[in-house]
């Protein structure tokens, strides 16, 4: 049910895991969090490695077959900068920072509710991924896995690409291209919850190559760019 046709993360996603032993890191600024660093050693360039792939399926192109992380080459330098697109500054750190201080579920009462990562991932942001996957298109998500006011944790959090989904009554389990993960093992990598109670603790489960669990996701924005230039 709603999967893209013809992508399959073991062949359609990057031929390596995210792991980039020699890369820069990368600081940015941002204002009401302050300086940010992203794109380094320990947390890698998941977004930039997703929005790459998307790119490439988006153009039709062949699937990229390096067999190894790409240090210093053209393929590197794209997917740093994919992962600066992918990050959509300054509003897609505001939006994974305000998520981080946002409870698991709702809290107040009436107008004061203050609603949860639960509600906001069930009530705004699943309508527009499932919209996406049921138009044939690949969705980017952000997975927010910290829950804490501290910005030099933004980096925890991880980026995924939703290729489909299965919905069974209220019980849903999507589908994703996770760069952590083995391409081998790539087609077997999902995210389930369920959607009956947006207003309560949502618990998520994964098999997603990271440590933390999965408070809540939303659609990460995308614009293409053209991937010619890798050969693709």
């Amino acid at each position: 049910m709603g999967d893209v046709a013809n992508f399959l993360p073991s062949t359609n996603g990057l031929q390596f895991i995210n792991s980039w032993p020699n890369e820069p890191d990368i600081v940015v600024n941002v204002a009401s969090v302050g300086s940010v660093t992203i794109g380094s050693a320990s947390n890698g360039l998941c977004g930039g490695m997703v929005f790459t792939v998307l790119d490439v399926f988006t153009a039709q192109r062949p699937p990229l077959v390096d067999p190894e992380p790409p240090a210093g080459s053209p393929l590197f330098t794209y997917i740093v900068q994919r992962l600066m697109d992918s990050w959509d500054l300054p509003t897609g750190v505001l939006t994974y920072y305000q998520w981080m201080n946002l409870p698991d579920a709702d809290t107040g009462v009436w107008v004061a509710t203050l609603h949860g990562v639960g509600w906001h991932t069930i009530t705004e942001e699943w309508p527009v991924i499932r919209a996406q996957l049921d138009a044939g298109h690949l969705a980017p998500l952000g997975l927010v896995t910290v829950s804490s006011a501290d910005p030099s944790l933004l980096g925890k959090n991880h980026q995924v690409l939703a290729y489909g989904y299965q919905l069974d009554g209220t019980q849903l389990t999507i589908k994703v291209y996770d760069p952590n993960t083995d391409p081998s093992s790539g087609d077997g990598v999902t995210i389930s919850l369920s959607l009956a109670n947006p207003g309560g603790t949502t618990p998520i489960t994964h098999n997603v190559g990271i440590s933390e669990g999965i408070r809540g996701f939303f659609h990460v924005p995308y614009t293409p760019a053209n991937p010619s230039a890798l050969g693709a």
